[in-house]
């Protein structure tokens, strides 16, 4: 594993070769985010991240999660949380409960009106990231991508106190 470097030292440029994978990734991942954000506001009247929202509550016992954890699921800030959770309420998708054992805790709830519109729009979500993703992917290249990105996650995700991640700000 490459370390951080020092600041005194020069720095570690990319390589030619680096910087094509590098630019490919920022080119693909943007235009994929791009699409599925335009997929889900034409079908469903919400950006990607509203969805991830109502799948990691669908998916969540008894359709409820504390919002600290809905906001490490989501991998976003707790301002940007509370911002996408009150367009949800206003929408009738979700709403908030006092947590009883922690009285400044909060819990978002799907509602089943949130989960009819997850159900709703699931089929077409699902064929957008099929169409621009699995299907030009070989079984192998899938396998890949997906160890490639669990090795990335990893180590943006350190698991010391006091790590600089989004749900903790």
């Amino acid at each position: 594993m490459n370390k951080a470097p020092d600041s005194a030292a020069e720095p570690r440029w990319l390589t030619a070769e680096e910087q094509h994978v590098w630019r490919a990734y920022l080119h693909a991942t943007t235009l994929l985010e791009d699409h599925l954000d335009r997929q889900l506001q034409r079908d469903a009247g919400m950006p990607h991240v509203y969805y991830g929202l109502l799948v990691g509550l669908a998916e969540a016992p008894r359709r409820r999660l504390r919002m600290t954890e809905l906001a490490m699921q989501a991998k976003i800030t707790r301002s940007r949380l509370s911002h996408a959770v009150a367009r949800l309420e206003k929408n009738g998708w979700v709403r908030r409960e006092d947590c009883p054992a922690d009285k400044r805790g909060q819990f978002a709830v799907l509602t089943d009106e949130g989960a009819e519109v997850l159900r709703r729009t699931a089929p077409g979500h699902v064929a957008a990231v099929r169409q621009a993703l699995f299907d030009r992917l070989s079984p192998e290249q899938q396998k890949a991508l997906g160890e490639i990105m669990e090795i990335v996650a990893e180590g943006l995700q350190p698991k010391e106190a006091g790590a600089d991640l989004p749900w903790l700000r």
